[in-house]
């Protein structure tokens, strides 16, 4: 049983230990209820379903615990499933830690707090770097643990800190082609943009969105973090460069539709929701072809217009070398 649940093929036989990541019970169409399950091991998600269930099903199987479940591998409208043929709770001396089974960021923190560091070196506006160092001495044990969604991307340990110097290495290359980019506000909008995550999510396991993420969101969040920062750091917060900071964050999403307040009308503005939207699809990409054999389609992406993606069965020379 050391395979991991992307390692079994289609209609194939299943018999794994997972971490349910979510439960929610719902009714069938002929009114009976069952319980929605997302299942998870550090290949990826899976989706399943418990028929029938009774409360003490509802109350046995709740997110963060590990089960043994058997069942088969199958695909239901473009999306990966498992059949459940049997399902228990781990018991005692089985790999009961939900940890060993929690997707991780690819880099270690270590490396990403060092990248990071060198780009807070590059923000040469006093307000911004003050505010920034803050925020961070603040969080910093969050941000490095925290996840940057609860299921669209970067969601998983670490992955609000992954994100987060993953843009900052695509804004130095843009940056580097275009010199007159103002650093010290990108970089700032960057290392900020969605640290009100923290407060927003519950946590990388069993993640939920708090009372507060839910009626307010990050972005406000973030914005009265930049408040606070002022206050405590005695900064005038109605100085330009701040509002502009506050701007950035606050159009980070792009839209009014897509949750921001305002749209953008500054140029790093517009720069940091194009490389946050790149970054967050590339990911996205990633994590589904991942779990896709070459010559085949991936799953339909909701968060890319329902989209699938073919995956070539041709490799170019120079990922063959790094392979």
């Amino acid at each position: 049983m050391s395979k991991l649940i992307y390692d079994y093929r289609l209609d194939e036989y299943v018999d794994i230990y997972l971490l349910i990541q979510s439960a929610d019970k719902k009714e069938a169409r002929n009114g009976k209820p069952f319980l929605a399950l997302e299942l998870q091991d550090t290949s990826g998600q899976i989706r399943a379903q418990i028929w029938d269930v009774d409360e003490s099903e509802v109350e046995r199987y709740r997110p963060g615990r590990v089960v043994r479940v058997e069942g088969k591998r199958e695909d239901f409208n473009g999306t990966p499933q498992l059949r459940l043929q049997r399902i228990r709770l781990a018991h005692e001396g089985e790999p009961t830690n939900p940890e060993l089974y929690m997707q991780r960021a690819p880099k270690k923190k270590e490396e990403l707090y060092d990248f990071l560091n060198s780009k807070i070196f590059e923000i040469t506006n006093v307000n911004m770097n003050r505010i920034v160092r803050h925020i961070l001495n603040q969080y910093n044990q969050e941000f490095f643990s925290a996840s940057a969604a609860k299921v669209v991307h970067h969601a998983y340990v670490g992955g609000l800190s992954y994100h987060t110097v993953s843009m900052l290495h695509m804004a130095e290359a843009v940056t580097q082609y275009y010199p007159d980019i103002n650093k010290s506000l990108l970089y700032s909008g960057i290392i900020l943009h969605d640290i009100g995550k923290i407060k927003e999510l519950s946590g990388p396991l069993a993640t939920e969105y708090t009372l507060a993420g839910q009626l307010q969101g990050h972005i406000v969040m973030m914005s009265e973090e930049i408040s606070k920062a002022c206050q405590a750091l005695n900064i005038d917060e109605n100085a330009e460069d701040v509002i502009v900071l506050k701007h950035v964050i606050l159009a980070h999403h792009g839209k009014l539709e897509f949750g921001s307040p305002v749209e953008p009308q500054v140029r790093e503005a517009e720069i940091l929701h194009l490389i946050d939207v790149l970054d967050a699809n590339i990911n996205i990409l990633n994590e589904n072809l991942a779990k896709t054999r070459p010559g085949e389609y991936s799953q339909r992406i909701w968060a890319m217009d329902n989209r699938k993606f073919y995956k070539p069965t041709f490799k170019d020379i120079a990922t063959e070398k790094e392979d």
